[in-house]
């Protein structure tokens, strides 16, 4: 009786640690659990930079507006013209001043503006006709060059506005750590949100509005080129007859 009582006990045993040991070889056959990482959006990501976020979004739509006002003017100022001045040459050649002025009139384009004041000076002296075509001439590149400095602005104070955003969020973290009076990441992942994303914001308008910046004065440099040298050629006409 008591052998077959050890016999019994025994099989026990053997089944119990059988069993755990298939349930230990499932449990590690398992996969680990996932954990699941919360989405962060764009903009919720960009409104984790604080206040900051709003003067760099107005100014980053500011150099955006300036840009595209100015390309369109630029671009219809820098179309081709070359049929322009062999009309006025032709009427000059003719004599017929007064078609060559109604032809200049109906460019309404800078260059055109600018031979128009020319040639209702002519009969003068050639320094003033030169003086006027001079003069009109820097009010129309003037004009052309309206708000691109705003632009520049824009390239300098964006920069300086994500150090500001740094600065805010380095005082942010310190003033959390002094409160809890620990270091965690919990602590100081709200400052560093702040430093880091007002730092690339301003940074990455910065970048964008200074290449705008230079596009545009770029634009602008090649239409003084042109009518610099338009400039010159009608001074040669109106001496062609003296020579």
């Amino acid at each position: 009786m008591l052998t077959l009582l050890q016999v019994t006990t025994n099989t026990t045993q053997q089944m119990a640690d059988t069993l755990s040991s298939v349930q230990q070889t499932m449990t590690n056959a398992l996969p680990p659990a996932v954990v699941e990482v919360p989405e962060i959006h764009f903009i919720d990501l960009l409104l984790k930079g604080g206040w900051v976020m709003i003067p760099l979004t107005f100014l980053a739509f500011l150099g955006l507006v300036i840009f595209i006002e100015r390309f369109i003017t630029i671009r219809k100022a820098s179309k081709d013209e070359s049929n322009l001045m062999l009309q006025i040459k032709q009427h000059v050649k003719e004599g017929k001043l007064d078609f060559a002025i109604a032809v200049c009139k109906s460019q309404h384009s800078p260059l055109a503006r600018m031979l128009e004041k020319g040639l209702k000076r002519i009969g003068r002296p050639i320094k003033d006709i030169e003086g006027a075509i001079e003069n009109t001439g820097k009010v129309e590149v003037s004009k052309l060059e309206k708000n691109i400095g705003v632009l520049g602005i824009v390239a300098g104070i964006a920069p300086m506005l994500g150090f500001v955003g740094t600065i805010i969020g380095v005082i942010t973290i310190f003033h959390d750590v002094s409160i809890k009076g620990a270091i965690e990441i919990g602590t100081i992942s709200g400052g560093l949100y702040t430093k880091m994303i007002t730092s690339a914001t301003g940074l990455i308008v910065g970048i964008i509005a200074y290449v705008l910046y230079h596009i545009l004065n770029m634009m602008v440099d090649k239409i003084i080129l042109k009518m610099e040298s338009d400039a010159i050629d009608f001074i040669d006409l109106l001496e062609e007859p003296s020579k």
